[in-house]
């Protein structure tokens, strides 16, 4: 009983909040109504025992996708009234999307019904562990049968990132305040600091 009141409860709250996403006018309280979604879509992945996908809910999109749009609305000078007038202006091509996306929508349920495609016949090396929780599984197909994909994919986001740090940094054109490491590294230690005895009332030699 408690079970299903809280599957109601969620999937209730969860729709509330992703339609108070869509028709909110305030873009920093659409971005929090999205969290709220979020959190109660993992609620209703823990009910039907899948916490690892839970996890990824809290952990990956509100704690990194959802902050982030709030972020950026809360931080960049976003002229809605500019966006608003050019809605109009790109209309049709909104309309195209949506026809294109809706094609394939039933494109795809008509598959689906039409039968399912032949995958080929399992050998057993994917087969849950008795007893174990979903992580456990997931964590003994990660690092057991693709080990080696998920270690490519852990340095394809690497070699992304520092792409991204590499193409966003701009060398300043001043000198002012600049560090030179090789300059610092060349420096006599000796030389590093000077003991000076300044005379009573004569301040400091600069």
């Amino acid at each position: 009983m408690l079970t299903v009141f809280a599957f109601y409860l969620f999937a209730a709250l969860m729709l509330a909040s992703g339609a108070l996403t869509i028709f909110a006018r305030n873009p920093v309280h659409s971005v929090l109504w999205l969290i709220l979604a979020f959190f109660n879509a993992a609620g209703l992945m823990v009910l039907v025992g899948a916490e690892f996908l839970a996890m990824l809910l809290v952990v990956v999109y509100v704690g990194a996708v959802a902050v982030l749009f709030l972020f950026v609305v809360m931080m960049l000078n976003i002229d809605f009234a500019e966006m608003r007038a050019g809605f109009m202006k790109n209309a049709p091509l909104g309309v195209a999307i949506a026809v294109i996306l809706l094609a394939e929508l039933v494109l795809g349920i008509g598959a689906y019904r039409a039968g399912k495609i032949a995958l080929g016949t399992p050998d057993g090396s994917a087969a849950p562990l008795v007893g174990e929780s979903n992580v456990e599984n997931l964590g003994a197909l990660l690092y057991g049968n693709y080990l080696f994909l998920f270690e490519t994919a852990g340095i394809i986001l690497l070699v992304a990132m520092v792409g991204a740090i590499v193409l966003t940094h701009r060398e300043q054109r001043s000198t002012r305040g600049h560090q030179d490491i090789a300059k610092q590294n060349a420096r006599n230690p000796n030389e590093a600091t000077r003991n000076v005895s300044p005379e009573v009332g004569k301040g400091v030699e600069l």
